[in-house]
This record gives structure tokens, C-alpha cells and sequence, in this order.
């Protein structure tokens, strides 16, 4: 996936926003919350996204994919494809859509409705 496909399938989500910050990065929210970041990482893009506790812990151990510098610092789970190694188009969207879902999940039913966000869906364990 190069820069200009992470930005136009962002761009998809329901009440995405896109801002450009820290050094040029491609920054995606959805009701002011953090769910998608392409950015430089040894002059390549790199994106990053938010994880669930298993995929925070499988997927970092793909070669081209690590803990997000400054945020998986802080203790947050938040990974980087840093590499074409690292996953497929398909997975990478995969995993952007999830990191789509943890953050719209953490929004007020209020706001996302004012937002226009479908409400979570239910887990397999139905939570």
C-alpha cells in the first residue's frame, strides 16, 4: 500500500478526518480520536494503527512490522508496518478497519450517532 491508497481508504470511514501533522505525517481520526497514521520511517512510508491485545502481540513479531515508535512507548498498543514485508494490502486494511472499530467502540453512543458511526458490533464472545 503506498500513501495515496492508505489516504483514499481512510477516507472511507464514517466521520473520518484527516489532518497532516507531525513532520508531514497523514494523520486519520474519527470523533477526535487517533485511528490511523502514515508517516516516515527511513525515508519509506510506514503506517500505523491501533492493535488488539492478540494482534499487538502476533503481529510484531512479522518481519517489517513493530511496536509504533513514541506510542506503544507509552504502554498503548499500537503497531507500524514499516516495511513491504511486512503485511499484505489486504491485511493492513484489515487491521486499519479494527483500529477503525477500537476507537469509534470508545465514543458515546450520542457521539457516534451525532457522527453518523454505526454502533459496534458484537464480538464473537458477544460482548
Amino acid at each position: 500500500m503506498d500513501r495515496e491508497a492508505f489516504n483514499s481508504f481512510c477516507a472511507t470511514f464514517p466521520a473520518a478526518e484527516h489532518v497532516v501533522q507531525w513532520g508531514n505525517s497523514d494523520v486519520w481520526k474519527a470523533g477526535g480520536k487517533l485511528f490511523a497514521v502514515c508517516g516516515w520511517a527511513d525515508g519509506r512510508d510506514a503506517f500505523t494503527f491501533k492493535a488488539g491485545d492478540i494482534a499487538f502481540e502476533v503481529l510484531q513479531e512479522r518481519p517489517g512490522v513493530r511496536p509504533a515508535p513514541y506510542l506503544a512507548s507509552r504502554g498503548m498498543k499500537w503497531l507500524q508496518q514499516f516495511a513491504d514485508n511486512g503485511l499484505t494490502d489486504a491485511e493492513l486494511k484489515e487491521q486499519i478497519t479494527l483500529s477503525y472499530q477500537m476507537v469509534t467502540a470508545g465514543l458515546s453512543k450520542r457521539k457516534r450517532a451525532e457522527l453518523g458511526i454505526p454502533d459496534p458490533q458484537p464480538g464473537p464472545d458477544g460482548r
